[in-house]
């Protein structure tokens, strides 16, 4: 039997396994791959195909349609992600597979010829879904269950998340914007290959985090070959399959096979969650799975609003909003603010926020006062839609004076960060302490696409 428990006498630093620290700074720099690139994703798209610094000119629909797409499926590969550390590689090797599969993708990016553009999308695509929410789960297999740490933790783990967001934002975001859109997703690949080379150094640090499971205990929990019998055998999911693959053929029929493809993708997630329960043992493992399940509404809730900053909001800081400086700044960037820096404030604001709320909940806990998971994420998505009302001021004085003040979108950040650090760490943390451990990664897997 492969023994997944952390060892009572693993190296800590500032109080947390090593181990932390080498996902850390593995997610730090895959973070800043990704969002360096999705901050220029959507500009890139728009940019003229003239002038200096070209880019495919297409309109905005357009872009916003393939940024849509791209961002939902990076993170429905998460499942197939999940699946494959659960039963094939373990999630150590899934990081390292979905690691380099990353560093091709972000490289191909930054030749400049349409087939290597869709192919650096699908291979960054490919390697999400592998690397994102395996070494999540990696995060909360360092810690023992009921360890107090386990939400500090992940609030640590996501200020990594977050620096290396802060950083990319601005660098990729400058180096695209002024020197070349290629140069900027080449930038982009380089940090990925550091986030490589920090993960293999540190593989001493995570000997018994993320093995793949013994055969015996791979084989306990329902396989996904027998889905579809499953279904067969319970009224209920045969029900429930049917109505949404008759959804699926609705959407087809009616918006065309992309939204087809997308309600059929919802009636398999469907199936296998309800697959996932029937396989469960106790009564106890069966309401844990439940509480987590109905978590998951506040997840769609929050991340649905919260996903606009990269195409809408990112959109309006490069139409509508009056960037210019009474200043200049340097590297040839002049007097008007890049539409991506505006990506960087949700990240900035994580990093000066982050520690300050983890101790305001664990304060809170030490006087048996703490609040549970749900709450905390509720009041996430509540602070979040506040952040939604300074957008309507800015909308307002945009009608008013054709264009609006940066401090409203400065404002709509910082709540939307607020919000997202009630939710986002305590979510992850929430899933790695209910999910059965057999589908750990599979259950990551199903969350990742709910922030889309």
């Amino acid at each position: 039997m492969a023994n997944t428990a952390p060892p009572a006498n693993q190296k800590e630093l500032f109080g947390h396994p090593m181990g932390l620290y080498i996902l850390f700074f593995t997610e730090m720099w895959e973070r800043f791959s990704y969002y360096g690139m999705r901050a220029i994703l959507v500009l890139y798209l728009v940019s003229a195909t003239t002038g200096g610094n070209a880019g495919l000119g297409w309109t905005q629909p357009e872009a916003l349609a393939l940024y849509g797409w791209y961002t939902m499926l990076v993170y429905v590969v998460s499942i197939p992600g999940g699946i494959l550390a659960d039963k094939v590689f373990g999630q150590k090797k899934a990081v390292l597979i979905g690691g380099i599969i990353l560093v091709f993708g972000h490289g191909i990016l930054a030749v400049e010829e349409m087939w290597a553009f869709y192919t650096g999308l699908g291979l960054i695509i490919a390697g999400v879904g592998l690397l994102k929410p395996n070494i999540s789960t990696m995060v909360g297999g360092l810690y023992k269950e009921g360890d107090i740490r386990r939400d500090k933790g992940f609030t640590i783990f996501y200020i990594g998340i977050n620096v290396g967001a802060f950083l990319s934002s601005i660098i990729v975001g400058t180096v695209g914007e002024v020197y070349g859109w290629h140069y900027g997703f080449g930038l982009a690949g380089i940090a990925m290959a550091l986030g490589l080379i920090v993960y293999l150094w540190g593989q001493k640090y995570l000997t018994n985090v993320g093995n793949l499971l013994s055969k015996v205990e791979r084989n306990e929990g329902a396989s996904l070959g027998n889905l579809f019998s499953e279904l067969l055998n319970s009224p209920l999911q045969l029900v429930v399959s049917t109505i949404l693959l008759g959804a699926s053929i609705w959407g087809w029929l009616s918006w065309g096979f992309g939204y087809g493809l997308l309600f059929l993708f919802l009636t398999l997630v469907v199936a296998m969650m309800m697959m996932v329960y029937k396989d469960l043992t106790s009564q106890i493992m069966k309401d844990r799975y439940v509480v987590m399940l109905l978590s998951f509404i506040l997840v769609i809730v929050f991340w649905g609003a919260f996903e606009q900053a990269g195409g809408l909001m990112n959109i309006y800081a490069l139409d509508n909003t009056n960037r210019s400086i009474p200043f200049s700044l340097p590297f040839g960037i002049g007097n008007e603010v890049p539409a991506s820096w505006f990506q960087s404030l949700n990240a900035m604001f994580i990093i000066i926020f982050g520690v300050v709320i983890a101790n305001y909940w664990a304060k809170r806990k030490l006087k048996s006062k703490e609040a549970s998971s749900i709450f905390k994420m509720a009041i996430g998505v509540i602070i979040m839609g506040i952040g939604f009302i300074f957008m309507v001021f800015a909308a307002m004085q945009f009608e008013s004076n054709g264009s609006s003040a940066m401090y409203w979108l400065v404002l709509a950040y910082l709540f939307h960060t607020i919000g997202e650090l009630c939710s986002s760490p305590v979510a992850l943390s929430f899933i790695t302490k209910l999910a059965p451990v057999k589908y750990a990664s599979l259950m990551m897997g199903v969350y990742l696409p709910l922030q889309v």
